[in-house]
């Protein structure tokens, strides 16, 4: 069994083009090119999955007046009593 697959995908030719000579002006070949443009893609989408997480945990403590790290202390010993 290969341990990798071919794809084929269609782009305009100046892109295609962009994309050969930013793999020779590397010294890479294309399938290195595409694996690290994926690699940072994937790197991408995670930053902006934790910055979103990062906004709505900010709006929710603003929400609840939670301020300062005290306050976030306070609300887990609070919540370890109960």
């Amino acid at each position: 069994k290969r341990s990798s697959r071919v794809l084929a995908v269609s782009v305009p030719p100046d892109a295609a083009s962009d994309f050969e000579s930013i793999a020779e002006q590397e010294g890479r070949n294309k399938s290195e090119l595409f694996r690290e443009m994926l690699r940072v893609y994937r790197a991408y989408r995670e930053t902006q999955t934790f910055e979103s997480l990062q906004r709505y945990g900010a709006a929710q403590a603003g929400r609840r007046g939670i301020k300062t790290e005290k306050d976030v202390e306070r609300l887990i010993q609070e919540a370890r009593r109960a």
